[in-house]
């Protein structure tokens, strides 16, 4: 069975083809020259520590949902409801530590099963019942943004305990001696740089050793050189506030996690297999529906977590919080090089697209352009994203 999803994924997943690692590799390359370009257009606003530090608080839980829906879209699904479910957690949140003094660790696990227990309502429908996925989460989406509405009475409910707020705002403290630049920052991203050039190595030398075809070592030590100034440069940009965020750690954490399982667990090759062609999947011996809940139960707690991120942020539950979450997160995946089809996308392609979308957001407002603009051209480079996979396809074709 896992063979057969092995030999599906090879054909229909992410890293097929050389046009994978071309949109891969042009997603970066387009990150980049999204940021010189108002890096020079702000007069050097831009990449000032306390606007990328701000950056990452304003757009973390947007990259937390993109995780999830990167797996739902693999699948060839979609969720329109996280939007909502963020919101209704972020009520619950409020009427848990606000109105009823329950302590801050107990409420956000208690959110974090609400969340699953959304999940696990709207994977039912869609994986037992075969309702489209569609129609569950657009029902989804009605049904918690009017819940989020009654819990709170049409009111703002405000000012949560300090510990909670220290989940979205909260820094990781400095080991150094407060000489200007922050050592903790500094100190963690030589490691993750380590580790990085290690995996990358690593992996170089397994394929070589396994007769697969891989580019000279030269190719290979310029990797991981412009990999280990990148994380250095923005490591160092971090040093210059405050340092590391406590929600970058989250984030990091997911992003390594939700990686290593869709690229070397039983789960990811699944998720491909079932989005490559779900009756191959069902005939090679993967359980489609059991993996199919379980991804709408995984995106129901990222999209609890999202919501209890933001309301710390905000310092407030409001109705209105979550609006077009599920646009910016399905932006995203498209953006980073998923397929509408399914069977294609990764982790790192979904961040690289949330960052983009987040980078375009910030410079514009830096820029003074009004939301009206902002709006029309996040349309257009969502519908330039997926018009450039659907080009891949014909020419692959």
């Amino acid at each position: 069975m896992e063979a057969n999803a092995k030999k599906i994924q090879k054909s229909q997943g992410p890293q097929s083809g050389g046009l994978g690692w071309v949109k891969q590799y042009s997603m970066i390359f387009f990150l980049i020259i999204i940021g010189a370009v108002f890096q020079f257009s702000t007069n050097g606003i831009f990449l000032r520590p306390l606007n990328v530090t701000n950056i990452i608080l304003q757009n973390s839980h947007i990259l937390i949902l993109a995780i999830g829906m990167l797996m739902v879209i693999v699948l060839g699904h979609i969720d329109l409801s996280v939007g909502s479910v963020a919101a209704f957690t972020g009520a619950v949140a409020a009427l848990l530590m606000i109105n009823n003094n329950v302590p801050t660790v107990l409420a956000i696990v208690l959110c974090l099963l609400i969340g699953a227990l959304v999940g696990a309502w709207q994977g039912y429908w869609i994986a037992y019942v075969k309702v489209p996925a569609f129609i569950v989460t657009l029902a989804g989406m009605l049904v918690f943004r009017g819940l989020t509405i009654v819990l709170l009475g049409g009111r703002t409910i405000a000012s949560f305990p300090d510990t909670f707020r220290l989940l979205s705002s909260g820094f990781v403290a400095d080991i150094g001696s407060g000489s200007g630049l922050n050592v903790t920052a500094l100190v963690m991203g030589g490691v993750v740089s380590a580790l990085l050039g290690f995996l990358m190595v690593s992996g170089y030398a397994k394929k070589k050793s396994y007769g697969i075809s891989v580019p000279p070592a030269g190719v290979l030590g310029l990797k991981v050189t412009l990999m280990a100034i990148i994380v250095m440069s923005f490591s160092y940009i971090l040093a210059m506030h405050a340092g590391i965020p406590n929600v970058l750690l989250i984030l990091g954490a997911l992003i390594a996690f939700y990686h290593f399982a869709t690229t070397r667990m039983k789960v990811g090759r699944y998720l491909y297999a079932i989005g490559g062609n779900e009756k191959a999947a069902a005939l090679s011996g993967i359980k489609t529906k059991a993996v199919t809940f379980w991804t709408f139960v995984n995106m129901g707690v990222l999209a609890a977590l999202s919501g209890l991120i933001f309301t710390a942020r905000l310092n407030a539950s409001t109705a209105a919080a979550g609006d077009l979450f599920e646009l910016d997160a399905i932006a995203a995946c498209f953006i980073g090089g998923a397929s509408a089809s399914g069977g294609v996308g990764k982790v790192m392609g979904a961040i690289i697209g949330g960052l983009i979308m987040a980078i375009i957001n910030n410079g514009m407002s830096l820029l003074g352009i009004g939301v009206d603009w902002q709006q029309a051209i996040k349309g257009l480079v969502l519908l330039a994203a997926v018009a450039f996979d659907v080009m891949n396809k014909k020419k692959a074709a």
